[in-house]
Protein backbone atom coordinates (compact mmCIF):
# COMPACT_ATOMS: atom_id res chain seq x y z
CA UNK A 1 0.00 0.00 0.00
CA UNK A 2 1.52 3.22 -1.37
CA UNK A 3 1.62 5.62 1.94
CA UNK A 4 1.51 8.65 -0.32
CA UNK A 5 -2.16 7.55 -1.73
CA UNK A 6 -3.62 7.27 2.24
CA UNK A 7 -3.33 11.08 2.23
CA UNK A 8 -4.21 11.93 -1.53
CA UNK A 9 -7.35 14.47 -1.59
CA UNK A 10 -10.73 12.49 -2.53
CA UNK A 11 -13.68 14.10 -3.43
CA UNK A 12 -16.72 13.38 -1.19
CA UNK A 13 -17.81 10.40 -3.45
CA UNK A 14 -14.73 8.36 -3.30
CA UNK A 15 -14.05 5.47 -1.18
CA UNK A 16 -11.30 5.13 1.91
CA UNK A 17 -8.04 2.99 1.85
CA UNK A 18 -8.27 0.90 4.93
CA UNK A 19 -5.27 3.03 5.59
CA UNK A 20 -7.24 6.40 5.70
CA UNK A 21 -10.09 4.58 7.64
CA UNK A 22 -7.51 3.75 10.31
CA UNK A 23 -6.29 7.33 10.51
CA UNK A 24 -9.68 9.06 10.43
CA UNK A 25 -11.64 7.06 12.84
CA UNK A 26 -8.39 5.96 15.39
CA UNK A 27 -9.08 2.23 14.79
CA UNK A 28 -7.26 -0.39 13.93
CA UNK A 29 -7.64 -2.67 10.46
CA UNK A 30 -8.20 -5.98 12.35
CA UNK A 31 -10.58 -4.23 14.82
CA UNK A 32 -12.33 -2.58 10.98
CA UNK A 33 -11.85 -6.32 9.47
CA UNK A 34 -13.78 -7.68 12.89
CA UNK A 35 -16.49 -5.40 12.41
CA UNK A 36 -16.66 -5.96 8.64
CA UNK A 37 -16.91 -9.83 9.20
CA UNK A 38 -19.68 -9.37 12.07
CA UNK A 39 -21.24 -7.06 9.39
CA UNK A 40 -21.49 -3.45 11.45
CA UNK A 41 -19.74 -2.38 8.33
CA UNK A 42 -18.99 -2.87 4.86
CA UNK A 43 -16.10 -2.44 2.10
CA UNK A 44 -15.93 -3.24 -1.98
CA UNK A 45 -12.76 -4.30 -3.32
CA UNK A 46 -10.68 -2.97 -6.43
CA UNK A 47 -9.43 -5.31 -9.07
CA UNK A 48 -6.56 -5.66 -6.63
CA UNK A 49 -8.22 -7.02 -3.46
CA UNK A 50 -7.99 -3.91 -1.35
CA UNK A 51 -10.50 -2.61 1.04
CA UNK A 52 -12.09 0.23 0.04
CA UNK A 53 -14.64 2.19 2.62
CA UNK A 54 -17.67 4.35 1.54
CA UNK A 55 -17.19 7.57 3.70
CA UNK A 56 -20.37 6.92 5.39
CA UNK A 57 -18.67 3.78 7.36
CA UNK A 58 -16.79 6.75 9.24
CA UNK A 59 -19.93 7.62 10.94
CA UNK A 60 -20.77 4.01 11.67
CA UNK A 61 -17.05 3.10 12.58
CA UNK A 62 -17.54 6.51 15.28
CA UNK A 63 -20.76 5.04 16.50
CA UNK A 64 -19.17 1.72 17.63
CA UNK A 65 -16.28 3.34 19.36
CA UNK A 66 -18.56 5.40 21.65
CA UNK A 67 -20.24 1.90 21.82
CA UNK A 68 -17.16 0.26 23.00
CA UNK A 69 -16.23 3.02 25.33
CA UNK A 70 -19.28 3.14 27.27
CA UNK A 71 -19.62 -0.95 27.28
CA UNK A 72 -22.02 -1.80 24.93
CA UNK A 73 -21.60 -5.05 23.60
CA UNK A 74 -21.38 -4.97 19.65
CA UNK A 75 -24.05 -7.28 19.17
CA UNK A 76 -26.63 -4.21 20.81
CA UNK A 77 -25.02 -1.83 17.88
CA UNK A 78 -25.72 -4.59 15.53
CA UNK A 79 -29.49 -4.33 16.48
CA UNK A 80 -29.19 -0.69 16.76
CA UNK A 81 -27.82 -1.08 13.03
CA UNK A 82 -30.37 -3.28 11.50
CA UNK A 83 -32.18 -0.76 9.30
CA UNK A 84 -29.36 1.37 8.35
CA UNK A 85 -28.08 0.48 5.13
CA UNK A 86 -24.35 -0.96 4.41
CA UNK A 87 -24.33 -0.46 0.66
CA UNK A 88 -25.86 2.73 0.06
CA UNK A 89 -25.62 6.48 2.35
CA UNK A 90 -28.36 6.28 4.71
CA UNK A 91 -30.93 8.88 4.76
CA UNK A 92 -31.34 11.14 7.78
CA UNK A 93 -34.66 8.96 8.49
CA UNK A 94 -32.36 5.56 8.47
CA UNK A 95 -30.28 7.24 11.28
CA UNK A 96 -34.01 8.72 12.98
CA UNK A 97 -34.77 5.09 13.20
CA UNK A 98 -31.65 3.59 14.56
CA UNK A 99 -31.74 6.51 17.18
CA UNK A 100 -34.37 5.74 18.71
CA UNK A 101 -34.33 2.04 18.59
CA UNK A 102 -30.93 2.11 20.38
CA UNK A 103 -32.22 5.56 22.97
CA UNK A 104 -34.73 2.81 23.58
CA UNK A 105 -32.28 -0.20 24.92
CA UNK A 106 -29.74 2.57 26.46
CA UNK A 107 -33.05 3.91 28.59
CA UNK A 108 -33.42 -0.22 29.46
CA UNK A 109 -29.67 -0.37 30.36
CA UNK A 110 -29.96 2.71 32.47
CA UNK A 111 -32.67 1.87 34.61
CA UNK A 112 -31.05 -2.01 34.93
CA UNK A 113 -27.88 0.46 36.67
CA UNK A 114 -30.49 2.75 38.46
CA UNK A 115 -32.00 -0.63 39.74
CA UNK A 116 -28.82 -1.83 40.79
CA UNK A 117 -27.62 1.59 42.27
CA UNK A 118 -30.69 1.19 44.37
CA UNK A 119 -30.23 -2.18 45.86
CA UNK A 120 -25.91 -1.77 46.32
CA UNK A 121 -27.77 0.07 49.87
CA UNK A 122 -29.60 -2.49 50.55
CA UNK A 123 -29.19 -6.46 49.74
CA UNK A 124 -28.03 -7.29 46.13
CA UNK A 125 -31.44 -9.16 45.67
CA UNK A 126 -30.82 -12.46 47.81
CA UNK A 127 -27.15 -13.63 47.82
CA UNK A 128 -26.05 -10.67 50.28
CA UNK A 129 -24.12 -11.52 53.06
CA UNK A 130 -26.06 -9.81 55.30
CA UNK A 131 -28.47 -12.56 57.20
CA UNK A 132 -30.22 -9.82 58.83
CA UNK A 133 -31.35 -7.56 56.25
CA UNK A 134 -31.72 -10.39 53.45
CA UNK A 135 -34.69 -11.33 56.39
CA UNK A 136 -36.14 -7.88 56.39
CA UNK A 137 -36.37 -7.35 52.29
CA UNK A 138 -36.63 -11.39 51.56
CA UNK A 139 -38.17 -13.20 54.52
CA UNK A 140 -38.15 -17.00 54.35
CA UNK A 141 -35.81 -16.62 50.98
CA UNK A 142 -39.39 -15.94 49.16
CA UNK A 143 -37.03 -15.09 46.23
CA UNK A 144 -35.31 -18.77 46.27
CA UNK A 145 -38.23 -19.94 44.95
CA UNK A 146 -37.64 -17.82 41.73
CA UNK A 147 -35.07 -19.29 40.53
CA UNK A 148 -31.24 -19.00 41.56
CA UNK A 149 -29.20 -15.68 41.16
CA UNK A 150 -29.84 -12.18 42.06
CA UNK A 151 -33.63 -11.98 41.96
CA UNK A 152 -34.29 -8.49 41.99
CA UNK A 153 -32.02 -7.37 39.88
CA UNK A 154 -33.42 -9.32 36.90
CA UNK A 155 -34.63 -7.48 33.70
CA UNK A 156 -38.11 -7.93 33.25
Amino acid sequence: MDDASDHAAHGPDEPLTIGEMTRRTGVAASALHFYENLGLIASTRTPGNQRRYARHMLRRVSLITVAKRLGIPLADVQDAFADVPLTQTPSHADWQRASRRWKRELEKRREGIERLERELTGCIGCGCLSMKACGLLNPDDALGSQGVGPQRLRED
